[in-house]
Parts: C-alpha cells; structure tokens; sequence
C-alpha cells in the first residue's frame, strides 16, 4: 500500500512538472517603453518624434508559441523636441490628434526562431483607418527583475510603414517620403 502511494505521489509531481506552460499577461512598462519614428527631411537630415503616453498588455506563451499585444498611443503627446512641429504634427496634416485622440496596435501573430520573438504581426489604427503592420524584433529577451523580482519582456522592434496608407499626406506632392521607420523599444512586467 505505501508503495502504491508513494508511486501515486511521485507520478503526480512529475504531471505536474511536465504540465504545459499557460500564457501570463504582461503589462506594458511606459517608463522603460519608448516609440518613436523617424523620416527623412528632403534628403537632407532625419526628423524624429515620439509618443510620450502610452499603455498596453501583453499575453505570452513561449511553450506554445502564441500571444497578443494591444499598444495604445496617445496621439497628442506627440513630442519632436519642438513646439511648434509638435502642434504641425498633432495637426490634421498629420496625425489629426483632436479628432483622432488615439492610435492602436493589434497584434495576434508572433514568429519564433527558437524560443524568440523575431517578429509580431497584427494591425495598425491610425486616423481611422486600419492596415496591416509587421514588427521585426531586432532583439528579444525575458529576465527575471532584480528590483521587482518578476519577471520582465521586451525587445526593440521595427517597421517602414508607408504613411499615406493611413492618410497622413501632407507633403508627398513636395518630395517628402511616404515612408516612416517605426521604433520601439518595449518591456512588460508579468502581471
């Protein structure tokens, strides 16, 4: 009888030790979360502006290959390190902030090479307007935080979007690139 139990016990230990991994929330860290873009400025020189405010979670499981990520942007703290291509850019020209108060990322699909992340494909909403939007991660990692000792995602993660997708027109017909690189740099704390 004692050996019977002692084989019960042992075979529910290693059941629960091979159990598959289930998918955990991460909440984006906005202190340690950065999106940027930048352009070319007639070929000359590259102009840069980022996103101040924004939030978003995170499901992952690396077991089973899968997650989901929602990004919010809030389109009017929109910052260029000067005020007034801040109020030209959160302009309808641009990115129309006051009608358009937020932008949107969602994404479903994540590609793997081994247990990393090389890239995450979802949808972007901009202006009203939704298109398809691939993020190449440059680099992906997962580390247990010393400080907040949980454990913590993130990467550096890329696109060229082409602008006048969404709308944003405003200086095409004078030889300003439709192209934009997005960046950004992400960490998400397990919840």
């Amino acid at each position: 009888m004692k050996k019977t139990l002692a084989l019960a016990a042992l075979a529910a230990v290693t059941a629960a030790g091979i159990a598959p991994a289930q998918a955990a929330t991460y909440a984006i860290d906005p202190t340690h979360t950065f999106v940027t873009f930048e352009f070319p400025h007639f070929g000359t020189s590259t102009n840069r502006g980022r996103f101040d405010k924004k939030e978003g979670t995170v499901e992952f499981d690396r077991a089973a290959r899968t997650g989901r990520v929602e990004l919010t942007l809030e389109t009017g703290s929109i910052s260029s390190g000067t005020p007034t291509f801040d109020k030209h850019l959160r302009s309808d020209d641009f990115f129309a902030a006051e009608q358009f108060p937020s932008a949107k990322f969602v994404a479903d699909k994540f590609s793997f090479d081994g247990d990393k992340v090389t890239e995450v494909s979802g949808q972007l909403t901009l202006r009203g307007k939704t298109h398809p939007l691939v993020l190449k991660a440059n680099r992906f990692n997962c580390y247990q935080n010393p400080m907040l000792k949980r454990e913590v995602c993130g990467g550096d993660f890329e696109a060229v979007m082409q602008r006048s997708l969404w709308g944003v027109n405003w200086g095409l017909n004078m030889g300003a690139p439709d192209n934009v690189k997005l960046l950004i740099q992400v960490e998400a704390i397990k919840q």
